[in-house]
């Protein structure tokens, strides 16, 4: 009797341990680990520098962490757009492009010297945004890589710099430098 109950227990281990496997390969089929440029896809605008060294005190220096904070300050943005009426994902393309400088301009504010303006950043961006908006990763890197061609988008990514700096130090944007804020001072919605 116990030895086919410790058989029965091995069994289902065994099956646990391969339903695991066949799950985690799903998964990083699904949804590659790759932060640094989305595959198939390059950005020959934006130079790409070392990964995300340790450089100051203020600013983060960990991917893991510039990742959680982007999602955050997304999530916080996203959520202040809707209650003011503003779905982002059912906004027009022009409107989502400025989504995308400004979250650009907040990841650049949030990350060490070292990666402001790096590849890596702007696929952590494009993501990011994908996953909030809609916006193909595509689109939102050429946004990213044309940020001088239009003072709209600037000013969207200088919002984006101003809000998230003051959202590191006090833990809110404030409306002036929201994302909400940006796009509406810049578009007829």
């Amino acid at each position: 009797m116990v030895d086919g109950l410790i058989v029965l227990t091995q069994a289902g281990l065994l099956a646990l341990l391969l339903l695991l496997a066949f799950r985690m390969s799903a998964l990083v089929r699904a949804e590659p680990f790759n932060y640094t440029s989305p595959s198939g896809i390059s950005v020959p605008c934006i130079v790409a520098r070392s990964g995300f060294e340790k450089s100051s005190r203020r600013p983060v220096s960990d991917r893991a962490q510039l990742i959680t904070q982007l999602h955050i300050l997304a999530g916080l943005q996203e959520r202040d757009c809707r209650v003011n009426g503003l779905e982002l994902s059912a906004a027009p393309e022009t409107v989502r492009d400025y989504a995308v400088a400004w979250l650009y301009g907040a990841g650049c504010a949030l990350s060490a010297p070292s990666i402001r303006h790096s590849e890596a950043l702007a696929g952590v961006v494009a993501q990011i945004v994908s996953r909030r908006t809609g916006t193909r990763q595509a689109q939102a890197l050429q946004v990213m890589c044309t940020l001088t061609g239009s003072t709209i988008l600037l000013a969207c990514f200088r919002s984006g710099l101003d809000g998230s700096e003051f959202w590191r130090d006090n833990h809110y944007v404030p409306p002036a430098s929201s994302l909400y804020e940006a796009i509406t001072a810049n578009a007829f919605i």
